[in-house]
């Protein structure tokens, strides 16, 4: 039971960070998931979780989704994040997870420099897709680095939130099938996914409320230092 509260308050805690910033809640929820469940349960239990969580953040910024972006970006992450996630198992997670790490924080000095205009690129939209579909699927999310891609696109709070929350719903979903064929989920987790599941929603409606009022430049401001500090971790900690 004690175990069961835990996990229902990180699932919250990690909702309410990801929707407001756009990531972050698989840095947070895999740790206490694999030492909860073990690692091979992990990562398809976090991709449930964060299908529900994601859902919730389309189901609630669903009229301000920006489709062109989201349908380039899933144009190359969908196939990559099933050929990542056929892979995932034979791969060390520490060098993806630095791998992600360091993509980011390049990605974000190459933004600011003004080496690098993503707004009118379709063809950077769709490598970006199959780079962070290809990592998703190897590490369990790669949502750091898809955030990067969709804030440097200058969308208002609540449209880049649900914009980037489709690509990854679409992600999860076509990696959780490819899990339940190589990893089967136990039967008595569906209880924990269940529970993480309604935490998650809850956590995305608290967001939602909060990032509605957040001005636009101090929003990318503070997603923009939040992001490099994920990444910095990332890349530190693998």
């Amino acid at each position: 039971m004690l175990e069961s509260m835990l996990l229902f308050i990180a699932a919250y805690t990690a909702a309410a960070i990801s929707s407001a910033a756009g990531f972050g809640g698989a840095l947070l929820l895999l740790p206490l998931l694999a030492a909860t469940v073990g690692v091979t349960q992990a990562v398809p239990l976090l991709t449930i979780a964060q299908l529900i969580g994601n859902l919730s953040r389309v189901g609630f910024g669903f009229t301000q989704i920006h489709w062109k972006p989201v349908g380039l970006f899933l144009l190359g992450a969908i196939p990559l994040s099933i050929l990542g996630a056929l892979s995932f198992v034979q791969l060390p997670k520490e060098l993806i997870t630095r791998t992600i790490g360091a993509a980011i924080l390049v990605f974000v000095a190459l933004r600011y420099s003004s080496l690098l205009k993503i707004k009118n690129s379709s063809a950077l939209l769709v490598a970006g897709g199959c780079i962070v579909g290809f990592l998703s699927g190897l590490a369990g999310s790669a949502g750091p680095l898809g955030a990067a891609i969709f804030l440097s696109l200058g969308l208002p709070p609540v449209a880049y939130i649900a914009s980037e929350a489709t690509t990854a719903l679409a992600m999860h979903g076509v990696k959780l099938v490819v899990y339940q064929q190589l990893i089967p989920l136990n039967q008595s987790l569906w209880f924990i996914a269940a529970l993480m599941g309604c935490a998650m929603i809850l956590g995305t409606w608290s967001a939602k409320r909060v990032i509605e009022r957040i001005p636009h430049e101090i929003f990318q401001q503070s997603v923009t230092i939040f992001l490099v500090a994920i990444a910095g971790y990332m890349v530190i900690h693998g």
